[in-house]
């Protein structure tokens, strides 16, 4: 008689898992940080707002230039007022993106493929923070050329000669307050995660409470004395004149840190564990 033993079954895993094998296992490489500037980059143009904001910057700023040479006075056909025509759209637009680049992850549920593929938030973000601040350097250096060309061009049909009332420092300056307006809208896109309420938001902040912060500083003399360290808007105006006081310098960072640097990292760790969806 011949006797059968039933086959052993080993424990899940035993058999088809070779430690040796496994320690050999390549692991994925992450993903390098100019990939993500690059996609970010291109995720901030591909969209159709997108396109059409950053389209709409280009249109603006031709009209604004040619009405300037076409209405303007010719005690008024100066780099200057070229420069601030043209970068006028700018200061509404620029964060709008700068906000969409964010909220768009969310409202558009995009952020279900991004965080798979890059699990570590926080590369991310950081990379849209970037771009966006490229995005307003690049920008600034858009509506000087902008406005050179429309100084160079007024001054010849007015027939005199073109007056160049712009510093390197102050350009610089305004590039920074560029940049700065830019990163508003950023910040508001990542405690607000939503594209309407971030619009909607910025424009209170831009539109609402500027002007509410002059009426007061107008009318009370408290607020008149606390304006440069509590509003941003105001501090950030003395950046188109140039050359800042060492106390004009200290009244913008600590509003910068009030308006601008508290509330970004508040949301950068609440977009941590945010849901998208």
């Amino acid at each position: 008689m011949t006797a059968t033993t039933a086959p052993t079954l080993a424990p899940a895993g035993s058999q088809t898992t070779n430690p040796v094998a496994a320690r050999r296992r390549p692991v994925p490489a992450a993903i390098p940080t100019s990939r993500l500037l690059k996609v970010e980059l291109r995720k901030m143009f591909d969209t159709r707002s997108g396109t059409w904001l950053m389209a709409s910057i280009g249109i603006l700023a031709v009209l604004a230039t040619t009405a300037v040479i076409l209405f303007g006075p010719e005690a008024d056909q100066t780099y200057d007022n070229f420069g601030a025509a043209v970068g006028f759209p700018m200061v509404i637009i620029l964060p709008i993106v700068a906000a969409l680049s964010v909220t768009s992850e969310w409202s558009q549920r995009s952020g279900l493929t991004t965080f798979t593929l890059v699990p570590h938030r926080g590369r991310v973000i950081t990379a849209k923070l970037v771009v966006a601040a490229a995005v307003g350097v690049v920008a600034m250096v858009f509506a000087l050329a902008v406005g050179a060309l429309g100084n160079l061009v007024g001054a010849a049909i007015a027939g005199i000669d073109p007056v160049w009332d712009i510093s390197v420092t102050q350009a610089l300056t305004i590039t920074l307050a560029t940049v700065l307006n830019m990163l508003i809208g950023f910040m508001l896109g990542v405690l607000i995660r939503n594209s309407p309420g971030a619009i909607v938001a910025y424009f209170v902040y831009n539109f609402a409470l500027a002007p509410l912060s002059m009426v007061l500083a107008a009318s009370q003399t408290w607020w008149r004395d606390l304006q440069p360290w509590m509003d941003f808007n105001f501090t950030q105006g003395a950046l188109f004149e140039g050359d800042l006081t060492g106390q004009q310098w200290s009244q913008l960072g600590v509003t910068g840190l009030f308006w601008l640097v508290i509330p970004l990292a508040v949301g950068l760790l609440l977009i941590r564990r945010s849901e998208v969806k």
